[in-house]
């Protein structure tokens, strides 16, 4: 071959690989982005009108809280990093943090008249129902005399004004408050603010209007009425009520203190982030050039920042409505009660029956009960020595808690890691750490720079057969609360080698080190990732050998490039991949030549989608696990998580039938198009609602062990 045939076939390849390399970026998506697809998801959801109205009102709601908690979170870390001149592009779309906060910025610019129409469409039904919320100026003569009057004696007498100037400096806004804000004059004089804070701790948010049965108008709107009569010495030139959100993305290793202790230093973390800098500006109404220019001064923000709607910022007053509207049982959801789990009707020892077999609990469609029975028993089971635990989220009246606490007080060794850095339950677990190790209890607070949010737990016990353990992994935090409303699994058995790697998880936890190696157990973050990576190559090899080679993945997010790009080689390699993420999704499929076998829904329903389980091959070869741990790089290298082999056959074909059901929903599902858009599921199935169908299952469970049991007693007594 020529010198010049050589190098035209290297230009050939160049020209190549650069050509699949441009094809391959197609199949990335913004992390940030992909999480507002999923908030328009739940938007979607409170303008859907198989929802009942309350319900929906529920949805509208979620949806302004999560983009309070991104501006908080995700946002204020791109701003810090963009502050900080910390242009690191992001390893898959390779946005640098200032692209990525603008696109976000833009994004929700554009979902604003969405949520705006949704908004008054749900007012204007729940008016059809019988309440309404009234404007100032919807209200007739006597009631604004009414209410002029209700100002001067119920509301005034409670407001701490003030107006900003030489001896009155800018007040710190607290962080989602509402606040009042006018633009002042007195004749000659130059412009002044005046500022009133809106505390409904005082008084109330939904002020009823007199005579009027259901009419009620906003506590904050009442003030900024009569923003004058506050005012009473100047000219209120124009007004408008702000909110502020501020960032809250503190890093509980950046503070370094070494005379407090670990409890303390989160404490101050708290503290701090209370003050962090503004991220956001919520006005009601269009500000005035002179008011833009101050608060953007005083607040350190770009008018960019700033985002103008007529719809309240604070939406927690629907909850009130519901509560107006709670006897018309027809707007709301149908009453579902979490049943007796399938594994457990009848049993009132839980660990003699999990000797016998693994159990399953499938929440919220079967009763956490169980295995909070199971911590009872154990509490007061003299065969039992210890238990350990990892805990994350709990209730606020914590009963798994109250079961540790007697397990202490009974004479158990009672190990409880106590994880202070589950954002935003800091506070929360800091009180539980405390009341634990009052009542004796051995708690440690996880490993410096990792979080732990595996959901394990080990009993031991002391038999006259020897030692034995019985060991409960799931998927989601033990809190009675959120077991009613998210989804998550829990695996319980007395497998003894499961057992023993879980104690040298909380060996490893005690030392402040991590498992460096496991044969049953995924344990992040040294032995999850490489195996999951593993098992796609195992599927990537059956397909390249002619063997049916399948992966399927429930998820809440998916981030995680090296899984991503594996993903994506599995497609190549003709496996067949199914996955249901409810949330952030980075990968994109159906890009021809790359994730052409790649299918991915996402479901947004009466409960939060929460559960993990992973597939890997089908029939024999077929092996599962349930986790803790979602597909996110914070959570295989950043985290300590563990994910359970499925073993039994029968809890396998459960878990394979939730799992094929939700592929085939249409009512709840969305999937993933080719442009990157989210569309409901239309196949040709009958109407499928996986969760609703998951709760009649549960139901119908109950009732036929209850006819089984009736059937064998009219036997017997025949």
């Amino acid at each position: 071959m020529s010198e010049n045939e050589v190098v035209k076939k290297d230009n050939a390849l160049e020209k190549f690989f650069n050509k699949k390399l441009s094809g391959k970026k197609k199949c990335y998506i913004n992390r940030e982005l992909s999480w507002l697809k999923f908030n328009k998801r739940v938007l979607e959801e409170a303008d859907d009108k198989e929802n009942p109205l309350c319900e929906r009102l529920t949805f509208l709601s979620i949806f302004q809280t999560n983009l309070d908690e991104f501006f908080m979170v995700r946002m204020g870390s791109l701003h810090d990093m963009t502050l900080l001149k910390k242009e690191i592009k992001e390893n898959k779309t390779k946005m640098t943090p200032s692209e990525q906060f603008s696109a976000c910025l833009s994004d929700i610019r554009d979902t604003l008249p969405v949520k705006e129409k949704i908004y008054y469409s749900l007012m204007q039904e729940c008016s059809e129902q019988g309440v309404s919320l009234l404007h100032f100026e919807q209200l007739t003569a006597n009631e604004k005399k009414y209410f002029k009057q209700y100002f001067a004696m119920e509301v005034e007498p409670l407001l701490s004004t003030i107006v900003v100037g030489r001896k009155q400096p800018f007040p710190f806004c607290n962080n989602k408050e509402l606040y009042v804000v006018a633009e002042l004059r007195k004749k000659s004089d130059k412009a002044k603010i005046g500022i009133i804070p809106c505390s409904f701790n005082l008084m109330e948010r939904l002020i009823k209007v007199p005579n009027r049965d259901g009419a009620y108008i906003l506590g904050e709107e009442l003030i900024l009425n009569f923003a004058s009569k506050v005012f009473k010495k100047y000219e209120v030139r124009s007004k408008s009520i702000i909110r502020v959100t501020r960032n809250a993305d503190i890093d509980a290793d950046s503070i370094d203190d070494e005379e407090l202790d670990y409890r303390e230093h989160m404490a101050e973390v708290i503290r701090q982030r209370r003050k962090l800098c503004p991220i956001r500006l919520e006005s009601t109404n269009t500000l005035s050039a002179i008011m833009t220019k101050w608060l953007c001064q005083q607040l350190d923000l770009p008018t960019e920042q700033i985002f103008v709607s007529s719809v309240p910022s604070d939406l927690s007053f629907v909850f009130k409505i519901q509560d107006m509207l709670r006897n018309k049982t027809e707007l709301f959801y149908k009453r579902r009660v979490p049943q007796t789990p399938l594994d457990f009707i009848g049993v009132k020892r839980v660990a003699k029956e999990i000797e016998k077999k693994d159990c399953l609990i499938s929440l919220p469609y079967e009763s956490i009960n169980p295995f909070l029975n199971l911590l009872r028993q154990s509490a007061v089971d003299p065969q039992v020595v210890s238990i350990k635990m990892t805990l994350y989220r709990l209730a606020k009246n914590s009963k798994v808690v109250e079961a540790l606490v007697e397990a202490a007080e009974n004479g158990k060794q009672v190990d409880v890691l106590v994880e202070l850095k589950a954002r935003f339950d800091e506070e929360n677990n800091i009180g539980w750490s405390r009341r634990l190790e009052d009542a004796g209890c051995h708690v440690i607070y996880g490993i410096d720079h990792l979080k732990v949010h595996s959901k394990l737990c080990l009993i031991t016990r002391k038999s006259k057969k020897g030692i034995e353990y019985i060991t409960q992994i799931g998927t989601g935090n033990y809190n009675e609360k959120t077991a009613r409303l998210y989804t998550d699994l829990q695996i319980i058995t007395s497998n003894s080698e499961i057992g023993m790697e879980a104690n040298q998880v909380f060996s490893a936890l005690s030392f402040g080190e991590v498992v460096e190696e496991t044969n049953h157990l995924m344990v992040a973050p040294k032995c999850l990732q490489n195996k999951v990576l593993a098992l796609i190559d195992d599927e990537i090899e059956k397909a390249r050998t002619g063997r049916e080679a399948y992966i399927g993945l429930k998820l809440n997010s998916l981030t995680d490039k090296k899984i991503i790009d594996k993903l994506i080689e599995a497609s190549n390699a003709g496996v067949k991949i199914d996955m249901v993420i409810r949330g952030i999704c980075c990968l994109q499929s159906g890009i021809p030549g790359y994730t052409d076998n790649i299918r991915i829904i996402s479901i947004v329903g009466r409960f939060l989608e929460h559960s993990r389980i992973y597939i890997f091959g089908k029939g024999e070869e077929e092996k599962m696990f349930i986790s803790s741990a979602d597909f996110m790089t914070r959570n295989t290298l950043r985290r300590v998580e563990v994910a359970a082999p499925i073993y039994d056959e029968k809890i396998k074909h459960r878990l394979n039938h939730f799992f094929n059901t939700m592929l085939i929903d249409n009512c709840k599902a969305r999937v993933q198009c080719a442009n990157g858009e989210y569309e409901k599921v239309v196949n040709e199935f009958p109407k499928t609602n996986s969760q609703e169908l998951f709760y009649e299952e549960a139901y119908n469970n109950v009732e036929s062990i209850k006819e089984e049991k009736e059937n064998r007693n009219q036997e017997v007594s025949l």
